[in-house]
């Protein structure tokens, strides 16, 4: 595996011990424009890694460097995620320019680079997320079509449970009851900033609509349906 060094200026001093690898997609219409945008300083942003829908992986910030790739964000209570996590950013036009399958020679890199981090790294499978996932009333990243599955075969993170379709909607939008609260506390033992109220509001559905795109992407409305819940109960016994 090659890795081409791509320098990007935009980075600064760790604070936090490295536990976490955070996916993206660039949510550009090319992979030279988001190497270019990750590389100006006007911009003050930037990624550990970029791999190109070929396979091929630039290097812009070093490992031991704190990145500039997650923006406001939180997981497990912690909001500084760019001091703890390396970030990959993985060519994609995304949802805004034509979202669309991820090639397998990009995936094959991609496992190939998360295998030689994880060996480099002590970094546990339920920090092994995407964007969307720290920051849900943000971003869509790296989305419904990234395939978790082929990542966790390969022992990077925890692969979509396999559960049904789901028939009954137990939760919808403004709903009080047992069930809601259940699902915040799930979402929080996974690692979403989810206050347990009973009530599930539009801070929920964004927590929920992340959880789905990467564990149950059948369903992307953040609402709880009996497959849903099953896929949280699972997500969780599988973190344990």
């Amino acid at each position: 595996m090659t890795i081409l060094d791509y320098p990007s200026p935009n980075h600064g001093v760790r604070t936090l011990p490295i536990d976490m690898l955070l996916l993206h997609y660039t949510g550009m219409k090319t992979g030279h424009e988001a190497l270019e945008r990750m590389c100006d300083p006007e911009w003050k942003v930037s990624a550990h890694y970029l791999v190109e829908e070929d396979g091929r992986i630039f290097k812009l910030v070093d490992e031991a460097r704190r990145a500039q790739h997650a923006g406001v964000s939180t997981w497990h209570g912690e909001r500084d995620t760019n001091s703890r996590s390396i970030g990959i950013e993985i060519v994609n036009p995304g949802h805004e320019w034509g979202y669309q399958p991820f090639p397998d020679a990009q995936i094959s890199a991609l496992i190939g680079l998360s295998q030689q981090i994880l060996s480099r790294h002590k970094i546990e499978n339920k920090f092994i997320i995407g964007h969307s996932d720290v920051a849900p009333n943000r971003k869509s990243d790296p989305g419904e079509l990234f395939p978790w599955d082929l990542l966790a075969q390969n022992g990077i993170g925890i692969a979509p449970p396999k559960v049904g379709e789901g028939a009954h909607l137990l939760v919808g939008q403004g709903a009080k009851n047992a069930i809601a609260k259940k699902a915040q506390t799930l979402l929080g033992e996974i690692g979403y900033d989810s206050p347990v109220t009973g009530i599930w509001g539009q801070h929920d559905i964004l927590n929920m609509t992340a959880f789905q795109r990467h564990f149950y992407p059948k369903r992307l409305d953040g609402l709880v349906d009996d497959a849903s819940l099953q896929a949280l109960q699972m997500v969780v016994a599988a973190i344990i």
